[in-house]
């Protein structure tokens, strides 16, 4: 557990047994604020469609780091084959400098060099882009098929 000055944060690295359901459905309300708060591209259908992948992801993803302040978790971060596969923060939280330090030590602790990006989402391109990564490749649908272009990205050393 590494704990952090900024308003008494805490982070915690979950390992898959210790993913409870108590954990995951706080993630995943975590994340549908987020989604919420910032893919505004996204319709209601969208989002509930989305909420059992996010569960799924959230059980199985490799690596999974937890920001807290006090009991509750602010951001989360998915990380497997050096790629960031999810980064949510609360949106009260946005601009606090959790997903940066979220991606700080993903970069340094698990050799973390991807990541993609929802095109309509500027602000995390942007965000992404500070820190180093840049674009180079643009897929026109995501994952799962949706008319949602996607932007893959590396850290550039």
């Amino acid at each position: 557990m590494i704990y952090f000055q900024r308003k008494l944060s805490r982070l915690c690295c979950h390992s898959l047994s210790e993913r409870t359901d108590a954990l995951v459905n706080a993630l995943v309300e975590l994340w549908d604020a987020s989604v919420r708060a910032s893919h505004h591209f996204l319709a209601e259908e969208d989002i509930r469609r989305l909420i059992p992948f996010v569960g799924e992801a959230i059980q199985g993803v490799e690596t999974l780091l937890v920001m807290y302040q006090d009991s509750r978790p602010v951001a989360f971060m998915g990380v497997e084959n050096r790629k960031i596969e999810m980064l949510f923060v609360a949106p009260d939280c946005f601009g606090n400098g959790f997903g940066k330090q979220l991606v700080r030590i993903a970069i340094e602790q698990y050799g973390v060099c991807y990541v993609d990006v929802n095109e309509q989402n500027p602000q995390a391109e942007g965000f992404y882009r500070h820190l180093g990564f840049r674009t180079f490749e643009r897929t026109e649908t995501d994952g799962q098929g949706n008319p949602f272009p996607i932007l893959r990205m590396k850290l550039e050393n």
